[in-house]
């Protein structure tokens, strides 16, 4: 199995910066410190998220592609939690793609993951590449973004914002409420500063064991 490849990014992030300033108990209007802040959040968010983060799976809504080199009738996906297949295509020997048509299979998930199984009627390509894959697998992955509520009459819009749990919005919080306090790796004449224990704690229960 190749390597999943980010197609597109998420647009928003678990927790806003509004948020990550109350709880380092930053005024609202006190903006010296939000670069700063911005960037600890996108540390954060970068180093629990996507198929690099230790969570093993998506946080805020995001589109994979999971390249795979022969034909089976179960292709796994490496990430998730999955939103919708929305794309399989198939290379045939001489280089020409065929978009496989969604009722030839059906997005199912076990103890191990999502996985894409095909129908035992489908039938693929007579041939295939020699190098590089035979199927391009494209999916949304995390957890489903909620959409912009706009204004009505004297209700003020509600911005888009992220159904992430908020078990892992907290654990974010932890984390960059923790470097912004400790904002260098070894702090001299202070004892040593570990991530809180909490943290731990609150994503245990969302972490993936790769295999």
């Amino acid at each position: 199995m190749y390597k999943p490849v980010l197609v597109v990014a998420p647009v928003l992030t678990p927790v806003s910066l509004d948020e990550a300033k109350r709880h380092c108990r930053v005024e609202d209007d006190v903006t010296e410190d939000d670069g700063l802040i911005g960037a600890l959040i996108l540390a954060a968010v970068s180093y629990l998220d996507g198929w690099t983060g230790v969570l093993g799976r998506c946080l805020c809504q995001q589109t994979w592609r999971q390249d795979v080199g022969c034909f089976s009738s179960v292709m796994r996906l490496p990430i998730g939690p999955v939103i919708a297949v929305t794309g399989v295509v198939s290379y045939d020997g001489a280089g020409q793609t065929t978009t496989v048509a969604p009722a030839s299979y059906t997005l199912l998930e076990d103890s191990r993951g999502p996985y894409v199984r095909f129908l035992s009627s489908y039938q693929g390509p007579d041939s295939t590449p020699e190098i590089g894959p035979a199927y391009a697998l494209t999916f949304d992955a995390g957890y489903p973004d909620i959409p912009e509520v706009p204004a009505d009459g004297e209700v003020p819009a509600i911005p888009a914002r992220s159904s992430v749990p908020q078990a892992l919005k907290q654990a974010i919080l932890l984390l960059i409420g923790h470097w912004y306090e400790n904002r260098e790796t070894v702090a001299l004449g202070v004892a040593p500063a570990t991530l809180p224990l909490a943290f731990s704690a609150l994503i245990a229960p969302f972490r993936r064991v790769k295999i």
